[in-house]
């Protein structure tokens, strides 16, 4: 649907253009490596992940909540509520799935050799948030498809989660700085930069907690959340043990890097 691409798109470049400013004026931690080269990188793989799911998947959920709703398919299509109260249970709903999905790309050994990608980064910032290898992107966007024929979400709802879920991962991804006290009160509600940023440390325990993008609800309900690092936001090593060289971290590297022995 064009007007959904656009809308997408346009939370895109704001989301991005918002958060990376914010890290030039209020930075969180130092970076460490090449952010020019990092950004070429990530920002590559969204165009390889976009053309790659154009070109192999013929529906995306928006499509599938469509063809939900016309044949009757799913949960919300089934029961009788008020509108607005089936907006908000399918984004809530989709949201959980999107956290169970996190979980299972880092304990199932095949799917972390594919999701692991996303954290070989040795520095964390906006352009973080978009990078993923692409046959992961395909797998991600099945198992929507699949929660969508589920759960059988309003139309407005799956462009409300997808736009939603675009612009918090970069933000929750960003290298910013909010004052403490705020970040408290906020993480009852969204997942801020300070909470994810423990799920990028070096130290397996942390990078197996705070698997959660927009609502911070399921890490604390399913025993997953760690308030902060074990050595400081600042002081913290981002990324994998077993991917240190940057230049080991290059496009091509990244894009066969599953499928290595490593």
């Amino acid at each position: 649907m064009l007007g959904e691409q656009i809308i997408r798109l346009a939370f895109f470049l704001g989301s991005l253009a918002a958060v990376a400013g914010w890290e030039v004026f209020a930075p969180r931690r130092p970076l460490t490596v090449s952010k020019a080269r990092r950004w070429v990188t990530n920002l590559s793989l969204v165009v390889i992940d976009t053309v790659v799911v154009r070109v192999l998947l013929p529906v995306l959920p928006v499509g599938m909540a469509l063809m939900a709703q016309e044949h009757g398919w799913g949960i919300l299509n089934i029961i009788m509520l008020p509108i607005w109260v089936k907006i908000i249970l399918a984004v809530v709903a989709l949201d959980f799935v999107i956290y169970l999905q996190h979980v299972l790309f880092h304990f199932l050994p095949i799917l972390w050799r594919l999701h692991r990608m996303h954290h070989t980064d040795l520095d964390i910032d906006v352009t973080t948030g978009n990078r993923f290898h692409p046959v992961e992107i395909v797998l991600s966007i099945g198992i929507k498809l699949a929660a969508v024929a589920l759960i059988g979400p309003p139309l407005v709802s799956v462009v409300i989660f997808e736009v939603v879920l675009n612009a918090t991962s970069q933000l929750n991804h960003g290298n910013i700085r909010i004052q403490e006290t705020l970040d408290r009160w906020l993480r009852l509600i969204v997942v801020t930069p300070d909470m994810h940023r423990v799920h990028h440390s070096v130290i397996t325990r942390e990078t197996n907690s705070n698997f959660g993008f927009n609502l911070p609800w399921w890490d604390r309900l399913c025993g997953t959340y760690r308030s902060q690092p074990e050595h400081g936001h600042t002081a913290m090593n981002i990324g994998l043990k077993e991917f240190r060289d940057a230049a080991d971290l290059t496009l091509g590297r990244l894009l066969v890097q599953p499928f290595d022995r490593s």
